[in-house]
């Protein structure tokens, strides 16, 4: 089900990433500017091969979907350790249905199990998110969370640099994980959890053994 909830957040975040109206475009970047910004980092330092970033807006928005995908990507790949150890909740998931969460398969396959009602709880949830609680059009992603000094950045500068640095570094990483759970799901019909119980990591085998 948290699987679930996360692939229905990334639906429902969909239209913060439609495209903004621009303004008259600011002076054109250089990839030199950008070098220090948070997110390029080593190796690659500023990656931009396509050309896509050209002013100081644009460069702005794109990362704020970065770091909007990123973070939908953690929540959908920690749904999927916890889904695939069979920790669910307590009870019925629809009752009228007689559909418990426990019934809800792991994986992408649980999504259409999901009663229609269901789901648009789910996104009208995150909407509101989206649209109040944490408005999608603030750029910067800074809510105002604080855990402690572990996050001081007021008084450690550096320390924001790098957490800020390490939040998108996790989220590309999450980002590639949760399509690659999804796409060996599809081509094995196996769940993440199923694929390492049998030791089974080439999607092209027959399900059982390395390959």
């Amino acid at each position: 089900m948290k699987t679930v909830a996360c692939l229905a957040a990334l639906l429902g975040s969909a239209a913060a990433f439609a495209p903004a109206q621009q303004g008259a475009s600011t002076s054109a970047l250089q990839a030199s500017e950008l070098d220090q910004e948070i997110g390029a980092v080593a190796p690659l330092g500023f990656f931009d091969p396509l050309g896509y970033i050209t002013d100081e807006e644009t460069f702005v928005r794109y990362r704020a979907v970065e770091r909007k995908h990123g973070r939908i990507a953690m929540m959908a790949m920690l749904g999927t350790f916890v889904h695939n150890n069979k920790w669910t909740f307590d009870g019925y998931l629809s009752p009228s249905q007689n559909l418990k969460f426990s019934d809800v398969d792991e994986g992408i396959g649980g999504l259409f199990q999901v009663p229609v009602a269901g789901l648009a709880q789910i996104i009208v949830v995150c909407g509101l998110v989206e649209l109040a609680w944490w408005p999608a059009s603030q750029l910067d992603g800074d809510y105002g969370i604080r855990i402690g000094s572990w996050n001081n950045w007021e008084e450690e500068p550096a320390r924001e640099l790098r957490q800020r640095n390490a939040e998108l570094n996790n989220g590309r990483a999450a980002m590639m994980g949760i399509l690659g759970t999804f796409v060996h799901e599809v081509v094995t019909g196996q769940s993440f959890a199923e694929q390492a119980a049998s030791g089974h990591f080439s999607p092209f085998g027959d399900g059982q053994g390395f390959f």
